[in-house]
């Protein structure tokens, strides 16, 4: 409890960015869909990743400074490493091992991260988009009163969703954590719509 007290205390700490302050929208969601390769087996090895209830509700500027503080904690502390070389597979959802991860892992500690200080999980849901080279890639999104943000390995700063670049794919249901629904937004949306 000390440690989720000291943690909340130092986010508190840090100054918002004026540039966090921008209103943005949710991201929009359509019909369920499977979950991503991987998904399964990180629910089943951490409870807290599809099931779970609780944390604070708090304003926007609180929970902005939250946000930020733990991306760019996660991002500082972990070094980018594939799955082959920390587990062997291919694809391996699990927290960083020795500090090493992919997009996964760091979204999976950001996520532990932010449960562990008290974020509601209700308000937070792991998300599959093409970044800016139109690879696959996996974020942490946070949904605020002022629209849904977007805490990524690849991005210093928490950015609204419609100002990362990227088209949202899929996304964990945030009412139903074990379930995904299409979220198909962003720049390369239309690709995927079916005419």
């Amino acid at each position: 409890m000390r440690r989720i007290a000291a943690i909340l205390g130092f986010v508190l700490s840090i100054p918002l960015i004026s540039s966090q302050s921008f209103a943005g929208s949710e991201i929009p969601a359509s019909r369920s869909i499977s979950p991503p390769v991987g998904f399964g087996a990180a629910c089943a090895k951490y409870g807290w990743v599809c099931h779970g209830k609780g944390g604070a509700d708090v304003g926007d500027k609180e929970a902005l400074r939250a946000l930020q503080a733990v991306n760019r904690y996660v991002n500082a502390k972990v070094k980018p490493t594939e799955d082959r070389v920390t587990s062997g597979r291919s694809e391996n959802w699990t927290l960083p091992v020795n500090n090493k991860g992919d997009c996964e892992d760091y979204a999976l500690l950001k996520m532990k991260t932010l449960l562990d200080i008290g974020f509601p999980t209700s308000k937070l849901a792991l998300s599959v988009v093409l970044d800016r080279r139109g690879e696959n890639h996996l974020v942490l999104i946070a949904r605020l009163k002022s629209g849904d943000y977007v805490l990524d390995n690849l991005a210093y700063n928490v950015k609204p969703w419609q100002r990362t670049g990227y088209t949202f794919l899929a996304s964990q249901n945030f009412n139903s954590k074990a379930n995904w629904q299409v979220t198909l937004a962003g720049p390369r949306a239309s690709q995927f719509i079916k005419g």
